[in-house]
């Protein structure tokens, strides 16, 4: 008799899922995996025009960036130990924070700002649980891209732990800020 030793070993019946069992997972370029509270939440890849907008915030920040801050898209942030894990659509961290060669996701810490483009898979994810777990976990700001309305809702953690609604910014409007660095925005870019 045999035993199938197979790497997919999946978490048990009754189990959370963690960020080391996406590693297990096969390789799939058409779905994104993330966790909530140890429950596997699979989408749909996002379209050639969400990802735009995505690039577009990127290179926003990127041009106005200090150089020790870095964009990105995708990277993965898991909060609460691995039992919730994003991956926003983009995001401006710390740069020493990507040089970890082993390193699956970032921490919470090194992030400064997350940016999630709504879709129709992702909506209610991404304006009430996702806000919910990036303000728990202390990242300063939280972007919301909103595609349909062409809003940039731009949102900053207030002193009781929760996201406050800072501005909301349509194209043709300039947004500016000092944190996290002399910004300026203006959702014409962007859409």
């Amino acid at each position: 008799m045999t035993v199938d030793t197979s790497p997919l070993a999946l978490p048990r019946y009754g189990e959370p899922w963690t960020v080391d069992d996406l590693k297990r997972l096969p390789p799939d370029n058409t779905m994104k995996y993330e966790i909530i509270d140890g429950s596997l939440v699979v989408s749909p890849r996002a379209d050639v025009y969400h990802n735009g907008i995505a690039a577009h915030l990127c290179r926003l920040l990127t041009l106005q960036a200090p150089r020790h801050l870095l964009t990105s898209m995708e990277s993965g942030v898991a909060v609460r130990g691995g039992m919730t894990y994003y991956e926003p659509d983009a995001l401006l961290a710390v740069a020493a924070a990507f040089k970890q060669r082993d390193a699956d996701h970032l921490d919470p810490s090194d992030v400064l700002i997350v940016v999630e483009v709504l879709s129709k898979y992702n909506r209610r994810h991404d304006l009430v649980t996702k806000r919910h777990y990036y303000a728990v976990a202390g990242i300063p700001q939280y972007w919301i891209a909103d595609p349909d309305q062409q809003t940039l809702t731009v949102l900053t953690l207030a002193d009781d732990g929760s996201y406050a609604e800072r501005a909301v910014v349509r194209p043709g409007e300039q947004w500016k800020s000092d944190e996290p660095f002399p910004l300026t925005v203006d959702p014409a870019e962007i859409f």
